[in-house]
């Protein structure tokens, strides 16, 4: 337990910050899971939409760290591959 008032105070920041994060990463996911969405539809033109809303907020969190960079990298990777897929 925090004893000292800095120490208190570190605690308080650590929960609203984990809090935040944690819907940030929601959101990376979310956003993914349209983008499989679209996928297993076989619509190419709203897997392309949704892959082109999808890159900006998976580039944003790993600039902010929420995600790591390669992992950012990763997904986009292989959704642009499923959604290329599509098209051929």
């Amino acid at each position: 337990m925090a004893n000292s008032p800095q120490a208190r105070k570190r605690a308080r920041q650590s929960v609203k910050r984990r809090t935040h994060n944690a819907s940030l990463r929601s959101l990376v996911r979310t956003v993914i899971k349209k983008v499989n969405a679209a996928v297993a539809t076989g619509d190419a033109e709203a897997a392309r939409a949704a892959y082109a809303e999808a890159v900006p907020v998976i580039d944003r969190m790993a600039d902010k760290g929420i995600i790591h960079k390669n992992k950012a990298a990763r997904h986009k990777s292989r959704l642009n591959t499923q959604v290329k897929g599509l098209a051929a």
